[in-house]
């Protein structure tokens, strides 16, 4: 049955919502995917279900030194999920890894729901949070990745996840019928992909003259960036007085937000970028390439930390882990514990403990946000960016 951290009580104000059993695989010999490991994943599993209007009713989690290649978790405990799917009337199975599509069809057969895996639900969350026609075409260019190699001869490959809230109409925005012959799916994917990544290449170059611009002038640039749900926008909020999108939900900003700032003498631009995400899929990090570079294109990281996350000193291990990825494991980084005011001082004291240089603040109260101005104008200054602005 379902563990402490699912949804519980509020599900019941969600009937409406589809339905889905969560399944992940676990290896004790792994000491990041044993025990608390995989609770920590599969909370963020369904976190990311619920940002994108579904309402988990049950979790199984099979123990094996590495996941079925015909089943994911194998011939026995596929009786066991089938089982939970029917006891919950789930509409669906979302695998707390990435499927191939044997298994997913080897699943679906026995199990007799629609099954998905971790990187479809992520890339359907980003479709719905874009929000800007850059995002968008991101978004629907790493949906195609991640969809070619696993069409259908019914098309189903090519449906939303769970039928939830479409901002904007945000999707595959190929939706061929189901008598199409894979070949021609392909053609028209592999063609549409090819316009969406000249339109992303041209939208890259115009950010390119930006920079260009802002050097030119002498602007440092800053960029917020840091796990999902960190608490990136209401910081930026709180340092530049912005109104930008704040929600509790994962991946609120996908699109790049770019204010001014003026700390001490120094004026400077602030980026707010996209939150990363354990096992981010690579098509996201390829097609969203051109927007991260906002981060290793800076002067100075502000890398957010929710300091109250049970697994925060994991998280930024992701982050470091994708800034490498995209190129920015150099760039100056100022690390910031954010959420104090909910954080528990136990776990508090102990991230300032393994992170002495940090910065511990509340963007929702204010708490320390004085100290982080201060110390974003003396890192500047360090980094040699930093320059007087003009008197006003």
């Amino acid at each position: 049955m379902a563990g402490a951290w699912l949804l519980g009580s509020d599900a019941a104000t969600r009937a409406d919502r589809p339905r889905a059993v969560l399944v992940a695989v676990r290896n004790e010999a792994d000491p990041q995917d044993s025990g608390s490991g995989t609770e920590l994943s599969l909370a963020e599993l369904e976190r990311l279900a619920d940002t994108d209007g579904l309402t988990v009713v049950d979790a199984v989690v099979q123990s094996r030194p590495r996941p079925d290649s015909a089943t994911y978790v194998g011939a026995g405990k596929v009786q066991e999920l089938t089982e939970a799917a029917e006891r919950g009337h789930a509409d669906l199975v979302i695998a707390d890894g990435e499927l191939t599509p044997g298994q997913v069809r080897n699943l679906e057969e026995q199990v007799g729901v629609r099954v998905v895996d971790r990187t479809a639900l992520i890339l359907d969350v980003f479709a719905e949070h874009a929000r800007t026609s850059e995002g968008r075409l991101q978004v629907e260019l790493a949906q195609i990745a991640y969809q070619l190699p696993r069409l259908r001869g019914d098309g189903r490959g090519l449906s939303r996840v769970g039928g939830g809230r479409v901002a904007g109409g945000a999707g595959m925005g190929v939706r061929g019928p189901g008598e199409q012959r894979l070949e021609t799916q392909r053609r028209r994917l592999r063609q549409r992909a090819s316009r969406l990544g000249e339109r992303v290449r041209e939208l890259s170059r115009r950010r390119e003259q930006t920079r260009r611009r802002r050097t030119r002038n002498r602007v440092p640039s800053v960029a917020i960036t840091g796990y999902t749900n960190a608490g990136k926008s209401a910081l930026l909020n709180r340092l530049t007085g912005a109104d930008v999108l704040v929600e509790d939900v994962l991946f609120a900003t996908l699109d790049p937000t770019v204010r001014r700032i003026r700390v001490d003498d120094i004026v400077a631009t602030l980026a707010d970028t996209v939150g990363f995400v354990r096992y981010l899929p690579h098509q996201l990090v390829d097609a969203f390439r051109s927007t991260l570079e906002e981060v290793s294109r800076s002067d100075l990281a502000v890398h957010v930390v929710d300091a109250s996350a049970p697994d925060a000193a994991n998280q930024i291990a992701t982050v470091h882990d994708v800034l490498r990825e995209i190129g920015a494991g150099d760039v100056p980084e100022l690390l910031v514990l954010n959420k104090i005011d909910v954080a528990p001082q136990e776990q508090l004291t102990t991230l300032r403990r393994r992170y002495p240089d940090a910065l511990a603040v509340s963007a929702l109260t204010g708490a320390g946000v004085g100290e982080l101005r201060t110390a974003l104008a003396a890192r500047l200054r360090e980094v040699g960016t930093g320059t007087p602005s003009p008197s006003r």
